[in-house]
């Protein structure tokens, strides 16, 4: 499977868990159940994925840790926020970069309606 077509399976995997728990939770409750319904998809999950940063000669193993990546292809990137703002796409964006990555999901949970809280991020080359 490619990119979207993972997206669009994780995408209906997070409405599925939002009708359940609604909005108000802590980012790591949806994080947990999100890689649940992911994994019961057959689709491989990592979680907390370390992402090494290089600047120059500087190395850090662990710069930051993205929240889930999906079949080695796909960054998810879970937020409980009152409004996602540029920032979180941006940081999403920086991540995919330092990461390798091509497609990510950048998802509020702290919406009435989950597919208000989904944003496609895109880095590099178009995707298939």
């Amino acid at each position: 499977m490619n990119e979207n077509q993972i997206a669009n399976r994780v995408i209906g995997a997070a409405i599925d868990v939002h009708r359940t728990l609604g909005p108000g939770l802590l980012e790591n409750s949806y994080e947990q159940w999100l890689a649940y319904k992911i994994r019961q998809l057959g689709f491989d999950v990592e979680q907390q994925k370390p992402v090494p940063i290089v600047y120059e000669e500087i190395h850090l193993e662990c710069g930051y840790r993205l929240d889930m990546v999906v079949n080695g292809k796909l960054v998810i990137e879970v937020k409980s926020v009152e409004a996602l703002h540029d920032i979180h796409f941006a940081q999403t964006l920086t991540y995919m970069k330092f990461g390798g990555y091509r497609l990510g999901l950048l998802m509020n949970f702290n919406v009435l309606l989950l597919k208000d809280g989904i944003r496609r991020v895109i880095h590099g080359q178009l995707l298939d």
